[in-house]
């Protein structure tokens, strides 16, 4: 399979053509991504948009000190390796280097098995990293440990690390499972607040009799039960982040409280006349549009503009298709060495059929099938008789379109009927996944005379 992970991605960044070039034929050769820069705008600009695992750094740049951006790759990037270029060899300087973040340095003039040696001893630290890291800890990395490199999720990556150095709110739109929780954490790890608490609060799974104690936290005798003062969420994350999950899950009453705290940054405990300062960040997230909320009466317009700040909007694996295999590979790694399976590979059949189904349930089910086929199956390589069913059988419905030669309005007619089907016969959800109105959906299944059950 095609080796895509942050490893093999490369930026070199030197102001001397020659070198930067050079370079970057060599590793290529070696079937590695390469990027280069000549200054440190530019490669601030790459890092921006491009996962990079290394970072080959000269340590004299025309606009800024190399160690001067190493400090900065090594504080917003921290999964990147940087291996320092320097044509002064000096202890001070390689002491300086390897204090702020680097793996190594090279001296120039340096042999290209010099090279070789120092990138594949950077490329074993983020696999050892990447092996090591338990679900959690992988989260806290930020981007570089959120899979994915189709243009649609570069411009989510942007997005966040444009967003991550402000203390404004950000609002994490998508369909469950599309890692709006990830993104959330990755705010906060690449933000000058990474060192205080991230507090997530799935706002579906708390009672809404308990939530507002949750939130604020209650005085001793405040209600029946109380028997103790308890700190609220909130106090727990004083300094830090907060992370609504599923925010329309939030009652009226306690939507007009969140407010309160946005505005004037304090709140009361359950109970209590006592304000509290307030210095947090809050990130919110939803699966519904906010929009349609605000008209069915469920949320408030004020809050969404308050929330609304920063937009971040996470696309449907149906959208980026092309992320599907390096997904793949990422969960069945991360399920191999937790179950200690001897699973080496997936088969190019299995892998197409993976790719032509639509998952609803976007990543999160996509891993969810991965481990249950790492568990159940047996066999070094996934074929597409390990599959669940609901892909095979999705599968076979594309047959329909091979099965024959057929005009494009026989395909047109063709292909509704298949998502008609798909969706039980609702028009709306049918038009949506079609990407046209439900009016010109009726016009075509008028047209072609399609019987909808």
């Amino acid at each position: 399979m095609e080796r895509r992970d942050i490893s093999w991605q490369i930026l070199v960044v030197d102001d001397d053509t020659t070198i930067r070039t050079g370079i970057a034929q060599v590793l290529r050769r070696q079937d590695m991504t390469v990027h280069t820069a000549a200054d440190s705008r530019e490669a601030l600009e790459i890092l921006a948009l491009q996962p990079v695992g290394i970072v080959l750094l000269d340590i004299k740049l025309p606009d800024m000190d190399g160690l001067e951006l190493l400090k900065i790759i090594h504080r917003e990037y921290p999964a990147t390796e940087v291996i320092m270029i320097t044509g002064y060899p000096a202890i001070q300087g390689a002491v300086e280097c390897i204090k702020h973040g680097a793996t190594d340095y090279l001296v120039k003039p340096f042999r290209l098995d010099e090279l070789e040696v120092l990138v594949e001893k950077a490329r074993g630290l983020l696999e050892q990293k990447h092996a090591a890291l338990s679900p959690e800890e992988s989260r806290a990395q930020g981007i570089d440990f959120i899979v994915g490199q189709s243009p649609a999720m570069q411009k989510v990556f942007a997005k966040i690390r444009r967003a991550a150095p402000s203390d404004s709110t950000v609002i994490l739109t998508g369909e469950s499972g599309t890692g709006k929780e990830l993104a959330a954490r990755a705010i906060h790890n690449l933000s000058p607040r990474r060192d205080k608490e991230f507090v997530p609060v799935d706002c579906s799974a708390l009672v809404e009799t308990l939530l507002e104690s949750e939130l604020f936290g209650h005085v001793k005798g405040s209600f029946t039960g109380a028997h103790q003062t308890k700190h609220g969420l909130f106090e727990l994350a004083n300094q830090g982040t907060f992370f609504f999950d599923e925010i329309t899950n939030l009652s009226l009453n306690i939507q007009a409280k969140l407010l309160r705290v946005i505005q004037e940054r304090e709140f009361m405990k359950v109970g209590s006349q006592k304000r509290i300062k307030l210095d947090i960040r809050i990130i919110a997230s939803s699966n519904r549009s906010l929009e349609e909320a605000i008209k069915a009466g469920a949320f408030r317009e004020d809050l969404f503009y308050r929330l609304s700040v920063i937009p971040i909007h996470l696309p449907p694996l149906r959208e980026r298709v092309g992320d599907i295999p390096l997904l793949v590979e990422h969960f069945l790694r991360k399920y191999r060495q937790r179950g200690n399976r001897e699973i080496t590979g997936i088969s190019s059949q299995a892998m197409k059929m993976f790719s032509a189904y639509s998952w609803p349930g976007n990543v999160r089910e996509l891993e969810h099938t991965i481990e249950r086929i790492v568990i159940l199956e047996d066999g070094n390589i996934v074929q597409p008789e390990h599959l669940p069913s609901f892909i095979s059988q999705r599968q076979s419905e594309f047959q329909v379109f091979s099965d024959g030669e057929y005009t494009l309005d026989e395909l047109e007619k063709r292909y509704i009927q298949l998502i008609l089907r798909r969706t039980k016969g609702k028009r709306q959800e049918a038009a949506r996944i079609l990407g046209i109105n439900r009016k010109t959906l009726g016009h075509k299944i008028e047209k072609y005379n399609i019987k909808v059950s």
